[in-house]
């Protein structure tokens, strides 16, 4: 097993009996003190971070992980299927795994996720998703104010504030982080 000396970020660590992925890693040798490292990790299967600090000879166990990218299919009954556009194997993702990225995931959309011994544990969507404009009101005719916006709902049910411009059935950009209007795609 390697110590702790050889974490990187980037890779998957087992801690208490949990897969955790590790955000940042920092050596530190204080004064005359023993070398240590400091580690901030977040827990794949509960999303939770936490700093840890590892002394410079402890061993730690490094998962085998894989990522790949798959292609949204459908929702069904709290259940999203993917698909591997390669080998067309097809993945079942429950919706307590899932969570709010729901909002963003449109039929034939790409995710990346990442696979720890063979499990799917952690989605990662892209910086902006193109979504159909399914509901809008019109705006109002002479409101040219500056910045006016009005909400629209998008073809996940998620509710974006738009430009009164913005129309039914139009293909607008969002942005996965904050949920907010990029453009028109």
């Amino acid at each position: 097993m390697p110590s702790a000396n050889d974490i990187r970020k980037g890779q998957v660590i087992k801690f208490h009996g949990e897969p955790h992925l590790v955000m940042e890693v920092q050596h530190r040798t204080p004064g005359n003190l023993r070398a240590f490292v400091q580690v901030k990790m977040r827990n794949l299967r509960y999303g939770k971070a936490l700093d840890q600090r590892f002394t410079s000879t402890e061993t730690v166990e490094v998962l085998t992980t894989d990522r790949r990218t798959l292609e949204f299919s459908y929702a069904d009954r709290g259940t999203f299927a993917f698909m591997d556009p390669e080998t067309f194997d097809q993945i079942e993702l429950s919706d307590a795994t899932i969570g709010d990225l729901k909002n963003y995931l449109a039929p034939g959309g790409k995710v990346d996720i990442l696979f720890v011994d063979e499990q799917p544990l952690n989605i990662d969507l892209p910086g902006t998703v193109t979504l159909k404009v399914i509901e809008s009101a019109d705006g109002i005719k002479g409101d040219t104010a500056s910045n006016v916006q009005k909400p629209a709902t998008v073809e996940t049910g998620l509710v974006v504030q738009v430009p009164l411009f913005i129309k039914e059935g139009e293909l607008i950009k969002v942005n996965t982080e904050d949920g907010g209007y990029l453009g028109r795609a």
